[in-house]
C-alpha cells in the first residue's frame, strides 16, 4: 500500500475510533427517557443507593450545603444560639421550601422567647423542678410554687401527636406552665429538642411515670371524674398536687369542661397537670374570653396556629433529615412543580380500591392538580423545554401509585408535560408504636409539606400536619359513602388549619347545648367533618 494511502486509513481510523467508543457507550448505557421515567422507591432507605453524591450518614447532610439561608431563624420564630449539628433541620429547613407567605407576630416572637426563659429557670433538674417534684412525691395538697406545669402522654398515631404537642404547648403558653413530653417507648429520635438549654422530654424518674399506664376516666385525679363527684364546685375546696386531663375523642361532658372559663380559674391553681389527647382542640381555645385577646395579639392571621407553632416546635432528628434530605434530592429536586397526593382510606380491608382511584383521578384532573393525558396518540411534540412534574403519593397501598404511574408511562400528556411519580413506602398496616414505622411516616409528612400543590385525605391528621407545616391550603377528598365516588369529589380548604374533630357544643354560660362553629367569623366547621371545627382567617372566603 502506497503511504498516501496510508496515511488516509490512519486520519480516518482517528477520526473514527472516538466516535465507536462514544457509541459503545451509548448503547451500554442509554440515556434515560425522561418521559417515561418513573421510580418506584419501595422505601426511603432505597434513596441512599440512588444518590451517590450523598453519605449514607445523616451527619454528612451538613456538606452539601456551603451556605446557610439568609433566613434560617423562619422570621424570627426560632432562636439562634443552638448547635447546629445536633440537629440540622433546624436551620437547613428553609433550604428545602419556598419562604412562608405568613409572617409571626412580634409579639408571638416576644412570648416564645419568654417561654424559653422560663423552660430554662423551671425544666428538668432546675430549683423549681425539684421542688415541684418533691411536692408531688410527698402527695400534699396543691400549694403555691414558682413553676407549674403540663405533661403531655404520648398516645394515638404520630399525625394526632404532633396536633394534641401543638394544642398542649399553646395552652402552656396561654397559662405560664412549662410543658414536659412523655415520649413513650417510640418517640425517642424523631423529633430534635425545640427549647435552648433545658430539655422538653420529661425526665425517665418523673414520680407518677407507673401512673400514666392506668389513667383513665374513672381515675381519682381525673377531673371530670371529680367534677361528676362534685369535689371542686368551690374554690376553698383542697385540691391535690396534680390532676389528670381526659381529652380523648370518647371524653364526656365533664372532660369537655376543661373548655371553660370557670374550670381555668380552678385548674390554675393546680401544680401539675397531665393529658392525653389525641384532638387538635386549638379551635376551642379561641371561644374561651378569658384567652381571647392574648390569642389574637398572638396571631392577628387567625389560621396560622398551626403553621407557626408547628415549625417552632418540630423539627426532625439527624436520623430522620437524613431520609428527608436522601429522598428529596434524589427524586423531587430538580421538578418544576412537586404535587403531593396523600391518600388514606378508613374502609377495611387493604386496598386499593377502583372508587378511591377514581375519586383520585376525578379531583385532580378537573381541579387541573395533574395534568390531563392524550389516549390517542402515543407522542405529543413538544415546543421547547418540557415542564416537570414530580407527584410524590403516600398511601398504605403501593396500588395508587401503580395507576398513577401507569397512566403517565403509558399515555403521554395533552400539554407536553414530563411527568414523575414515586411513593417513599407501603406499609399495608399502620403501625402505630413501631419506632421505624413512625420515622417514615414523619418523614413522607415532612416530604408532604415540601411540595407546591397538596391533596389529602378527610380525617386525617398525617394531611393536616403535612398542609400546617407547608402552609398550604389543600384540595380535600370527601369521606366516600357506601363505597362510591363522591361528587364533586373533592374541595379546596379554607384554611390551612387542622380540623378539631370532636368539639363540645357546649356553652359554658348558659350551660345550653350550642353550635360553636356559629359563634365567631374565624372558627367554622371543617369542610371533611360537618361537626368538626377550624379556624379560619377574617378575611378568608367562607
Amino acid at each position: 500500500m502506497s503511504t498516501p494511502k496510508m496515511l488516509k486509513v490512519l486520519v480516518a481510523s482517528l477520526v473514527a475510533f472516538p466516535l465507536l467508543v462514544t457509541l459503545t457507550l451509548i448503547l451500554q448505557n442509554p440515556p434515560a427517557n425522561r418521559i417515561g421515567e418513573v421510580f418506584d422507591a419501595s422505601a426511603l432507605e432505597n434513596a441512599t443507593h440512588n444518590v451517590t453524591s450523598l453519605h449514607a450518614g445523616s451527619e454528612d447532610v451538613s456538606s452539601q450545603f456551603t451556605e446557610m439561608p439568609k433566613d434560617k431563624l423562619l422570621g424570627g420564630l426560632l432562636a439562634s444560639g443552638f448547635d447546629e449539628g445536633s440537629c440540622l433541620s433546624r436551620y437547613q429547613s428553609s433550604l428545602f421550601r419556598r419562604p412562608s407567605l405568613h409572617k409571626p407576630s412580634s409579639y408571638l416572637l416576644s412570648r416564645l422567647r419568654s417561654y424559653e426563659d422560663l423552660h430554662k429557670r423551671c425544666g428538668p433538674y432546675t430549683k423549681s423542678y425539684n421542688r415541684a417534684q418533691k411536692q408531688l412525691k410527698s402527695n400534699h395538697s396543691a400549694s403555691s410554687t414558682k413553676c407549674k406545669y403540663v405533661v403531655w402522654i404520648s398516645y394515638s398515631g404520630l399525625g394526632n401527636r404532633v396536633l394534641t404537642l401543638t394544642s398542649t404547648f399553646l395552652y402552656a403558653l396561654l397559662t405560664n406552665r412549662v410543658l414536659l413530653v412523655d415520649q413513650g417507648m417510640d418517640m425517642a429520635d424523631l423529633f430534635c429538642e425545640p427549647f435552648p438549654e433545658k430539655s422538653w422530654v420529661l425526665p425517665v424518674d418523673f414520680p407518677l411515670k407507673e401512673t400514666f399506664k392506668i389513667l383513665s376516666q374513672k381515675f381519682p385525679h381525673s377531673y371530670g371524674n371529680m367534677l361528676k363527684k362534685n369535689i371542686s364546685n368551690t374554690s376553698t375546696v383542697s385540691l391535690p398536687s396534680y390532676l389528670y386531663l381526659h381529652l380523648a375523642h370518647d371524653y364526656d361532658d365533664h372532660d369537655k369542661l376543661f373548655l371553660c372559663d370557670q374550670d381555668q380559674t380552678l385548674l390554675s391553681r393546680v401544680p401539675w397537670l397531665i393529658m392525653k389527647s389525641d384532638l387538635y382542640f386549638v379551635p376551642s381555645l379561641f371561644l374561651m374570653p378569658s384567652f381571647e385577646q392574648e390569642l389574637s395579639k398572638l396571631f392577628p392571621q387567625k389560621d396560622t396556629v398551626f403553621h407557626h407553632l408547628g415549625r417552632y416546635l418540630f423539627h426532625p432528628s439527624n436520623h430522620v433529615w437524613g431520609l428527608i434530605t436522601r429522598y428529596h434530592q434524589a427524586y423531587l429536586a430538580k421538578a418544576d412543580e412537586r404535587i403531593g397526593i396523600q391518600i388514606r382510606n378508613f374502609d377495611s380491608g387493604l386496598g386499593p380500591f377502583q372508587y378511591v382511584m377514581d375519586q383520585v383521578l376525578a379531583c385532580t384532573l378537573k381541579y387541573k392538580v395533574l395534568p390531563q393525558v392524550d389516549r390517542k396518540r402515543t407522542i405529543v411534540t413538544q415546543s421547547g423545554k418540557a415542564n416537570l412534574k414530580a407527584i410524590l403519593i403516600t398511601s398504605l397501598s403501593s396500588g395508587y401509585f401503580e395507576n398513577v404511574r401507569n397512566m403517565y408511562w403509558e399515555h403521554p400528556t395533552v400539554n407536553g408535560d414530563v411527568v414523575e411519580v414515586f411513593q417513599p413506602s407501603q406499609e399495608q398496616f399502620q403501625h402505630t408504636e413501631n419506632r421505624l414505622h413512625n420515622s417514615k411516616a414523619w418523614a413522607e409528612m415532612y416530604l408532604l409539606s415540601l411540595t407546591d400543590v397538596l391533596v389529602t385525605s378527610a380525617w386525617s391528621t398525617f394531611g393536616y400536619v403535612a398542609q400546617g407545616l407547608g402552609g398550604l391550603k389543600p384540595w380535600i377528598l370527601y369521606k366516600s359513602d357506601n363505597q362510591t365516588t363522591p361528587n364533586p369529589p373533592c374541595r379546596q380548604a379554607m384554611s390551612m388549619e387542622p380540623c378539631f374533630h370532636a368539639p363540645p357544643f357546649y356553652d359554658c354560660k348558659t350551660k345550653k347545648g350550642i353550635d360553636n362553629g356559629a359563634l365567631v367569623p374565624h372558627v367554622r366547621h371543617c369542610e371533611d367533618m360537618s361537626w368538626g371545627l377550624k379556624l379560619v382567617d377574617n378575611h378568608d372566603e367562607l
